[in-house]
């Protein structure tokens, strides 16, 4: 499902959910930065367990950000990742667990969408690279100015694939990270932290779900575990619900749409490659000072509360007179089933359901109608009863059509509404805009991006004459711009011919008129509406694609190769007689090898990334497989606006041709691209004051080749086996740094080894119930909550987890005393600017005494606003930061740390200095590589040849 509109959807519909982040940021002494102590209690009132990164939100933004200027190179998008974490660490504070999960090789059902994905990007990158060349063109054939096109290492996204270098080489990148911050963080201090690199096989929310999954079904568990998943896709909201744990909250970035972007030729805000005009940058600052900066805020975190969540649902699917006993556990679990009907990355969203069109309360409606007859829930734990979801397509089958008239309605009426407001406009606007640098501006912005100001009037008016003399062929009315070309001095008028509407795609399904579904099969799937055995099986593969992603969301993958074979879905109406369909899947699949899917995912012009020999198979004419990897595409924008929301007709890949033709090429495969297509697994890291540490230590001293169970009190009740790495990291020898500007690990403490999750037999279920000793968070709605998505006001999020919190409050008086030094406006008056000489304020911040007045206390200094709640003492000021009290007994491995009261020194901590807290490596003359204080600004390494120069 599109992220935007269902995330836009739930915050309106279930406000309360959402909480701001508060966060304390590093602080600089001396120009040395010193982060964050992690250790100290968490400032959002909250506690939490186990912190679980999906590390592919965090990868994308950090190695080609949009609102900001992307990395130089590989090394500092290594470096910006770090921050990244750090950052959110900082925030979250996990006391137990850290687990990292990069995506590996994915079903076959997502291959679908993630070669869809990298076929588009490849595509409209090249396209983009086109028409930036040609409006550069342009631009200097009309004497515009625009800066030199950059030399640098050209990115291309889709390396973040299972089975590149780079995904290789990030791995490296995070074991050495992970080493370097339980050496020297003490909120690392008595963490465990799991990576889950790219070549464990599956995606990273679901190897994450997986890990929750089968550590609840152990006996060790701790049924009140708080979690804490980061991430930005829509379906880790389905996924916390789906694990049914009572502590589960999401962490992601604020998702603030229409973000300013700089144009791509002349790096300015406000326009677009296509209406870039090569106008000449204004300075900003004094003396240009801030000419490399861009306009842009860090993003702020929000947290989710899926307890609330589950508070809203409980209320919503509460049904009286039920010829069954009402359980809210298997009535959510129904709800994140309808939802599956509205898109997810493995099945189109049928015709008649859109989320902007409220589809979801139509199908709940629907089903709180309907439950009725059904005689019990959809699903359990994972498994769908598709006769009574037989009853429920069916019913929405029925109001399908003038769901249909409805939408065609209401997109009609909003066009009348756009021609009005457009009609409005021009009847406001002037005859003509003048324009140049006689164009009006509004007050205060005459320095804003795009405005042209003429620097010296006098010699702009008098050069206007002279070209007017000049050039007799050119008309009176006729102005200069900056860059010499012509420009009517009364602007611009309007042309008659302007249409007032934009052209709309042509849509020939019409699925507002009578005979909607034989035009939309015939368009869509060219057969004829009538062939009732081709629309059979249409709706037999959608069936099993809700069974298989249920699932897949609650028992894991149930089959590997698996995948929905049509671009399109059904009508809600054809789901007649699926009581019967087979919803089994063939057992003991495997996945593909990372080198396999890359083959799968990747177009022709990213082939750079695969080996010579198989690079070949994409591009030779000769090739077997060469119809996979077409060059040009069509894409339907199947009822929709914008190409990025079409569907991208491209042929499937069929997987036997596929591997048919890479048995001739895998002899070519070198020893080290033979290990990057090799399957790998998860690896498990603890400091020297972690319990397992002298455990794993005796493991790899005894030299033991059989796996060993992990033994729980040691770990939090972690249960598993552990294996010896090859590649370990041990104590007392050196982690060599694979980033050059940062230095190796001399004095590490540290120790990694191969960890499995416990395994269970291939029909095991795993029950989607809350665990016996499970406490149900308290009530966090009250009755004014219930209105807060319908009242139309704007609903303001709440600070922390603890709604009590008093805001920090200034009085009259102190509004007064910041009035003295708070800038009111420009000018050179007593509330200038310029700051009164220090000796003026003879031991106060704000303003000098007096003669007999009492000293204004520091209002704001050391003020957080922590500090202001006025109520019971919050959680982390007890003495242990679990949430048990009174009577209850500690677990075995809460009663361990306790006793732990040995000092924590951390190695090399006060020198600290650079990006992400990291000291610097000493260069081979014997020095220090310092970092510069503006940013990452630190010279180039030499090219890695992994990518194209430009």
């Amino acid at each position: 499902m599109g992220v935007p509109a269902f995330f836009r959807w739930l915050s309106r519909k279930y406000p309360s959910i959402i909480v701001n982040c508060v966060e304390e940021k590093p602080k600089e002494c001396n120009g040395v930065k010193i982060p964050v102590d992690a250790s100290k209690p968490n400032p959002n009132d909250v506690e939490f367990d186990n912190l679980y990164l999906d590390m592919n939100g965090i990868i994308h933004p950090c190695t080609h950000p949009e609102d900001k200027p992307a990395p130089k190179n590989e090394d500092e998008m290594m470096v910006a990742i770090f921050e990244y974490i750090d950052r959110l660490f900082s925030i979250v504070r996990p006391r137990r667990l850290l687990y990292m999960a990069i995506d590996g090789v994915a079903p076959r059902a997502k291959m679908n969408q993630q070669r869809s994905r990298r076929f588009r990007a490849s595509k409209e990158g090249m396209e983009a690279a086109v028409e930036k060349q040609r409006v550069r063109e342009e631009i200097l054939a009309k004497g515009g100015f625009l800066p030199p096109e950059e030399i640098k290492e050209r990115f291309d996204s889709n390396c973040i694939t299972p089975g590149t270098e780079f995904m290789d080489n990030l791995a490296k990148c995070l074991r050495y990270y992970i080493a370097d911050r339980l050496n020297n963080d003490p909120g690392w201090k008595n963490l465990t932290v799991i990576l889950s690199d790219a070549s464990a096989p599956g995606e990273g929310e679901h190897k994450i779900m997986d890990y929750i999954r089968r550590q609840r079904a152990q006996p060790n568990h701790d049924p009140n575990t708080h979690h804490c998943l980061c991430g930005a896709d829509a379906d880790l909201i389905m996924l916390g619900l789906a694990t049914h744990e009572p502590n589960f909250t999401i962490i992601r970035e604020e998702f603030k749409p229409n973000k300013p972007k700089p144009c791509g030729l002349c790096n300015q805000f406000g326009h677009e490659v296509k209406d870039c005009e090569g106008l000449p940058r204004e300075k900003k600052g004094k003396h240009d000072e801030l000419a490399d900066s861009l306009p842009c805020a860090e993003g702020e975190f929000i947290f989710l509360r899926l307890n609330v969540l589950r508070e809203y649902l409980e209320r919503e699917l509460t049904m009286a007179s039920l010829p069954f006993t009402f359980d809210v556990e298997r009535s959510i679990d129904d709800w994140v089933f309808m939802c599956f009907f509205v898109g997810n990355d493995f099945l189109p969203h049928l015709p008649s359901l859109e989320i902007r069109e409220n589809a979801i309360d139509r199908l709940v409606n629907i089903y709180k109608n309907v439950v009725h007859k059904t005689g019990g829930y959809l699903t359990e734990s994972g498994y769908v009863n598709l006769q009574r979801v037989q009853m429920i397509m069916l019913a929405v089958g029925e109001v399908e059509d003038s769901i249909f008239k409805k939408r065609k309605d209401d997109e009609d009426s909003f066009r009348r509404r756009q021609k009005e407001k457009r009609k409005r406009m021009k009847r406001d606007q002037p005859a003509f805009t003048p324009s140049g640098i006689l164009t009006p501006h509004a007050l205060g912005s005459r320095n804003s991006p795009g405005s042209q100001v003429a620097s010296n009037p006098r010699q702009a008016a008098y050069e206007m004459r002279m070209q007017n003399n000049s050039s007799p062929s050119i008309s009176p009315n006729t102005s200069f711009t900056s860059d010499g070309s012509p420009s009517p001095i009364g602007g611009i008028k309007r042309k008659a011919e302007d249409s007032d509407s934009e052209p709309e795609p042509e849509d020939n399904v019409r699925l507002w008129e009578a005979g909607w579904k034989q035009r939309y099969y015939k368009n869509k799937f060219d057969v004829d509406a009538a062939d009732e055995k081709f629309r059979r099986k249409v709706v037999q593969s959608y069936v099993e694609g809700l069974c298989w992603v249920l699932r897949y969301y609650y028992q894991g993958c149930a089959s590997w190769k698996w995948y929905y074979p049509f671009h399109y879905a059904p009508f809600a109406s054809d789901f007649e007689a699926i009581a019967d369909m087979p919803s089994d899947f063939e057992k003991g699949t495997k996945p593909f090898k990372p080198l396999e899917q890359l083959m799968g995912v990747f177009p022709a012009a990213s082939g750079n990334f695969l080996p010579p020999s198989w690079r070949k198979l994409m591009s030779d004419p000769d090739s077997s497989i060469i119809d996979f990897y077409p060059e040009d595409f069509a894409i339907d924008l199947n009822g929709k606006k914008y190409a990025w929301q079409g569907v991208a007709l491209l042929p499937f890949v069929d997987e036997r041709r596929l591997r048919a033709a890479l048995e001739e090429v895998y002899p070519d495969l070198t020893p080290e691209e033979t290990r990057r297509n090799s399957l790998g697994g998860d690896v498990l890291f603890v400091g020297k004051h972690h319990p397992l540490h002298d455990f794993i230590l005796e493991l790899y001293q005894t030299g033991s080749t059989e796996p060993v169970d992990v033994p729980p009190e040691l770990c939090h009740g972690i249960q598993g086996k552990f294996s010896l790495d090859e590649e370990a990291i041990l104590p007392d020898q050196i982690v060599c740094s694979p980033v050059p500007m940062l230095r190796d690990l001399t004095q590490n403490t540290v120790v990694s080894i191969n960890f499995k999750d416990p395994q269970f037999a291939e029909d095991y279920i795993f029950k989607a119930v809350m665990l016996p000793g499970a406490r149900k968070p308290a009530a966090v709605l009250k009755p004014s909550d219930w209105e807060k998505s319908s009242n139309g006001r704007q609903w303001k999020p709440q600070l922390g987890f603890n709604r009590d919190r008093r805001p920090v409050h200034l009085d009259q008086a102190a509004f007064r005393t910041l009035g003295h030094v708070m800038p009111r406006g420009s000018g050179t008056g007593i509330y200038s600017n310029a700051a009164p000489p220090p000796a003026t304020y003879q031991g106060n911040l704000y303003r000098p005494l007096l003669r007999g007045q009492a000293q204004i206390p520091k209002l704001m200094s050391n003020m957080r606003p922590q500090d202001s709640w006025r109520g019971p003492p919050p959680l982390f000021q007890q003495q242990r930061f679990d949430r048990g009290v009174g009577a209850e007994p500690l677990l075995p491995w809460n009663r361990m740390l306790q006793t732990q009261n040995a000092a924590f020194q951390p190695n090399q901590y006060q020198m600290l200095a650079g990006p992400g807290g990291y000291p610097p490596r000493r260069d081979d003359r014997g020095g220090r590589q310092g970092y510069p204080r503006e940013g990452r600004k630190y010279p180039l390494p030499p090219p890695s040849g992994r990518y194209n120069w430009n």
